[in-house]
């Protein structure tokens, strides 16, 4: 376990997971959205977004979360293990809508110190509750196909349905 991607539909709690493993292992944590997001939720150019996944990837160890299809090509053929969050529609859900209320309350600041407003979480073409129900049972669909292809053939792959199986996993490193 030396280079670890974790994927999983948004609100899944992969940064957390990430975390976690990151701090256990001592290895380097890496956020794809840290490289996405610009000032004012701006998306960075595909160009450069690239550079820095594969600057970041280079070294011998990290965890990585994220699930950019473009940094696919570019991580995953180095991955020794691939953590799939497969969690419930309705478990996901719940998050999107409890992380959208405390990060509109605490004004946490993201990515390029983004912050997500009650307007744009809940009232907004570019929701994250809104992108939870229109991508959670299309990703699952493709994470099903893509873990299959020869992209991922090196990888372990570690598929968890719930966060007790996580932390399980985690308690046993």
């Amino acid at each position: 376990m030396k280079r670890i991607v974790i994927i999983g539909t948004s609100c899944s709690g992969k940064s957390h997971l990430a975390r976690l493993l990151s701090s256990k292992l001592g290895t380097q944590y890496i956020e794809l959205d840290e490289f996405h997001w610009e000032p004012n939720w701006q998306e960075r150019s595909s160009e450069e977004f690239a550079r820095l996944v594969k600057e970041s990837t280079s070294g011998d160890s990290w965890v990585v979360d994220g699930n950019y299809s473009m940094a696919r090509e570019i991580v995953w053929p180095k991955a020794t293990t691939i953590i799939w969050l497969d969690y419930t529609f309705s478990l996901v859900f719940y998050r999107s809508i409890r992380r959208s209320i405390i990060r509109a309350i605490t004004k946490e600041k993201l990515f390029s110190g983004n912050v997500e407003s009650f307007k744009q979480s809940f009232f907004s073409k570019g929701s994250i509750i809104l992108w939870v129900i229109k991508t959670h049972n299309k990703n699952r669909k493709e994470y099903s196909k893509v873990l299959s292809s020869n992209i991922a053939s090196y990888a372990k792959i570690e598929i968890f349905k719930s966060p007790k199986q996580a932390s399980e996993y985690v308690e046993s490193l």
